[in-house]
């Protein structure tokens, strides 16, 4: 997606001299760091904190016997048209 909008931050010179560095060691730019950090911190928390909701939802399903090992294979072998190992 192409960028259009831009953003003004105002840093102490140690802060961004860090950032630099960071940046070189990742063969990045800062303004690539920044984006980085602003989507691990903020952007992303809602699909983060989504994921982990369907984990516990997923947890806290009963459990359910599943056929044996001979029947399941059967069933894929017959779906997939070809004989599992």
């Amino acid at each position: 997606m192409a960028k259009t909008k831009r953003v003004q931050v105002l840093m102490d010179p140690d802060e961004f001299d860090a950032l630099g560095r960071v940046a070189r060691s990742r063969g990045t730019s800062v303004a690539s760091l920044m984006r980085e950090a602003v989507c691990v911190q903020y952007a992303c928390t809602a699909d983060r904190e989504r994921r982990a909701i369907a984990a516990q939802q997923f947890l806290q399903l009963p459990d359910t016997r599943l056929p044996a090992w001979r029947a399941l294979k059967k069933e894929i072998e017959e779906r997939r048209g070809t004989r599992l190992p």
